[in-house]
């Protein structure tokens, strides 16, 4: 069966989801990319497959659902992460990122049935941004991605190309919208459902409405002042 990766960071304010900040505080944003995450492994764990792994940078906490070998990630890019956590596979492989809460055994189902791998030799989730959010290889050639520029508007297109040049059958799963800014956040809090994301978004959303609103600067720089 399948191994499923999920490749994540340790959710501590100040080191994830920044683009978060402002609105929300740096405590506020790993909070959220937590909810994230849970949500995300909490998915993966109700989904066939034969080895679920947590490929980690940093250190597993009680977000962490059973189920699931953590392995750290290796240094170096993230061109290079991904290629690691594909070459410590034997077999069939699909990863997914942190920044999807919205995403579903459904969603995961065609890369996941028992023929998945019979029509195609990869599956590729393309992101709203031009990323992808997930990648799925029959034989997880770690070659296929290093070198491919990562955070840019042209990673999707150049990784699904880098397929397609191999000669690889690709598969194509719904195109989803990661978590990066405050709007994203929002949209994707309302696909998510009833999750813990999306419960934590309202709930945090709700609180950054109510706070007073921060003194403009008065000329010459000083604030103003009540």
């Amino acid at each position: 069966m399948t191994t499923v990766l999920v490749i994540a960071k340790e959710p501590v304010p100040g080191r994830v989801k920044t683009r978060l900040t402002p609105p929300f505080s740096p405590k506020e944003a790993a909070a959220l990319a937590e909810a994230a995450l849970a949500d995300t492994l909490t998915t993966v764990a109700r989904i066939p497959a034969g080895r679920r792994v947590l490929v980690l940078e940093g250190r597993p906490g009680p977000w962490l659902v059973p189920g699931f070998d953590v392995v750290p990630q290796c240094a170096g890019g993230l061109d290079e992460r991904l290629a690691a956590a594909f070459a410590a596979c034997t077999g069939p492989a699909l990863l997914i990122g942190m920044d999807t809460p919205q995403v579903t055994a459904g969603l995961l189902a065609p890369a996941l049935a028992p023929d998945a791998w019979q029509e195609h030799d990869a599956w590729f989730g393309p992101a709203v941004d031009g990323g992808f959010w997930a990648l799925g290889l029959a034989e997880p050639d770690p070659a296929l991605l290093r070198g491919i520029p990562m955070s840019v508007r042209e990673t999707g297109a150049v990784q699904h190309a880098r397929l397609v040049a191999a000669g690889l059958r690709v598969g194509q799963l719904p195109k989803l919208r990661d978590v990066d800014t405050a709007e994203d956040a929002r949209l994707v809090a309302a696909e998510a459902g009833a999750g813990s994301f999306a419960t934590l978004y309202a709930a945090t959303a709700a609180t950054l409405h109510a706070r007073p609103a921060p003194a403009e600067d008065a000329p010459g720089g000083r604030p103003v002042r009540a």
